[in-house]
């Protein structure tokens, strides 16, 4: 049999001598439903549209019998018909949405991520599958490379500026001729932090109060500088340089961030009274590419005030050793005692005889200047020694 394929397929036998003697019959694919032939002529028809993307070839069977015997005249001949592909399919992003991470101030160039369309129509027929990627939204930080989809960085970013962008690619058929179709799919691109900046503190001075009868380990205050970085590019230790270190400390709370001013030992408001603190704030973690711009740290002064405490009398000695002959007379004299005021105030004293009844019946104090005298004869023999508690107690004028 002999075919000619126009707009539909003929079938004719070679002895088809065109009188309706014979008989041409159709089977296989789609054949009575799809396809119809004419049985007198062997026209072949399409009864409906054709979609390649659903089915992109029929096998039909075609045969010529005798009308009058019904027994055929050739042998049964096969053949293909293929559906010729039109672009009527738009691309697709099958697998989206695409979210991906990028450093932030990486260089112009850096890949981001792909990016990959889908076209059902036939990639080896015409132009109806051949993609061309662009970007629609996006610049001028972000391009997309035309053939493969691929997003790179076009300008540096901040992620303290912004941290988070949206980006829509565009897939164009037809290789971005005018009449193709076109599909979109949008990237959400975050940038990750890296170690840009230093800690800065908002104050170049600091003020706090620290009382002198404070007990070594106690807290004076709290300080705080700042980093636009988050998590461990953000996490500083504060030092305290020079001597003042010998007096105060700072540590770090890992979760605020603050540093804690630290009583390292008693002060005294009467040999010092004002301490000048420098503290710096230093990032435990350094980036390598930024620590040419400098280092990664920022200083302050804490003014530290020592508020004066009332403090106790103070004896020149905590032990006194004196000596009386046993024939002394009632009053004579056995020595003197001496305490201070360490305040400024520099308050009278009052001294006194504590504890033991008999004692006070033996000596007396005299209350404001400390000398002490017997009131009643001793007897070495009795008692050799004496101990005596005095206490002295400041008075409020």
């Amino acid at each position: 049999m002999s075919t000619e394929l126009n707009h539909v397929l003929k079938l004719k036998s070679d002895s088809d001598k065109l009188d309706g003697t014979f008989k041409y019959i159709l089977t296989g694919d789609g054949a009575g439903s799809i396809f119809t032939i004419d049985e007198y002529t062997g026209t072949i028809h399409v009864t409906q549209k054709l979609d390649r993307e659903e089915k992109p070839f029929y096998t039909l069977r075609a045969q010529a019998i005798n009308r009058n015997t019904q027994l055929p005249v050739e042998p049964e001949s096969e053949f293909i018909i293929k559906v010729q592909d039109i672009n009527d399919q738009e691309p697709k992003f099958l697998d989206g949405p695409y979210e991906a991470t990028v450093p932030e101030m990486s260089p112009e160039g850096t890949s981001v991520i792909q990016v990959t369309a889908t076209d059902g129509d036939d990639p080896a027929y015409g132009n109806s599958a051949r993609l061309l990627y662009s970007i629609l939204q996006g610049q001028p930080y972000f391009s997309v490379e035309p053939k493969t989809g691929v997003i790179r960085i076009s300008s540096q970013m901040d992620r303290e500026t912004k941290e988070q962008y949206f980006v829509i690619i565009q897939a164009k058929d037809m290789v971005g001729q005018m009449g193709g179709f076109s599909g979109t799919a949008t990237v959400t691109i975050n940038l990750s932090d890296i170690n840009d900046n230093k800690p800065i503190f908002q104050q170049k001075f600091y003020y706090m109060n620290i009382s002198e009868a404070a007990p070594a380990g106690s807290t004076i205050g709290k300080i705080m500088a700042e980093d636009s970085d988050i998590g461990e590019n953000a996490a500083m230790n504060y030092v305290i340089e020079g001597e003042e270190s010998l007096v105060f400390d700072i540590i770090t709370n890992n979760e605020t961030q603050e540093g804690i001013v630290i009583l390292k030992e008693r002060v005294d408001f009467e040999s010092k009274r004002r301490y000048s603190v420098r503290v710096k704030a230093i990032n435990r973690q350094m980036d390598d590419h930024f620590m040419k711009e400098g280092p990664f740290e920022d200083t302050t002064i804490i003014k530290i005030s020592v508020e004066d405490a009332d403090e106790p009398p103070v004896f020149t000695s905590q032990n006194y050793v004196m000596e009386i002959a046993e024939e002394a007379t009632n009053g004579s004299f056995v020595g003197a005692i001496t305490a201070r005021d360490p305040d400024n105030a520099n308050s009278p004293i009052r001294y006194s005889i504590v504890h033991s009844t008999y004692l006070k019946r033996l000596f007396s104090i005299n209350a404001h200047n400390g000398t002490i005298i017997i009131t009643k004869l001793l007897d070495r023999e009795t008692a050799a020694w004496h101990n005596i508690t005095v206490t002295a107690t400041e008075m409020s004028e």
